[in-house]
């Protein structure tokens, strides 16, 4: 049976942790988490995110395991809209990393609470 994509985003909402910039940027502050950008690099060009890492969403995979070492560190992945983010937290999830979070608001936000 095909699985169209809005029945997709919302099969995974039922298992992932979602924060606010707030959260995201405290958390982050206090118990050493990584923001990830999995926007395409045009996106980061025209809007960065200056303390997020960058790795686009289609090399999320092959990255990560380079990238974070440890399977319970945190780690908050966003995107322009959340829905890169919630897959690519799924797929992190299924990696077997323990302690991820998808940020649920637009770019401008996260900047903002960053800055705080």
């Amino acid at each position: 049976m095909l699985i169209d994509m809005k029945t997709r985003i919302e099969n995974i909402d039922d298992n992932l942790r979602t924060v606010s910039a707030e959260q995201a940027a405290s958390e982050c502050r206090n118990n050493s988490g990584i923001l990830i950008d999995v926007r395409e690099s045009a996106e980061v060009a025209n809007q960065p995110v200056p303390s997020a890492l960058h790795i686009p969403r289609g090399v999320l995979e092959m990255k990560a395991l380079e990238q974070f070492k440890d399977a319970s560190a945190p780690l908050y992945i966003h995107c322009a809209s959340g829905i890169r983010a919630k897959l690519a937290a799924e797929q992190l999830i299924k990696m077997g990393y323990e302690n991820v979070s998808v940020v649920t608001c637009p770019v401008p936000t996260i900047n903002q609470a960053n800055r705080k």
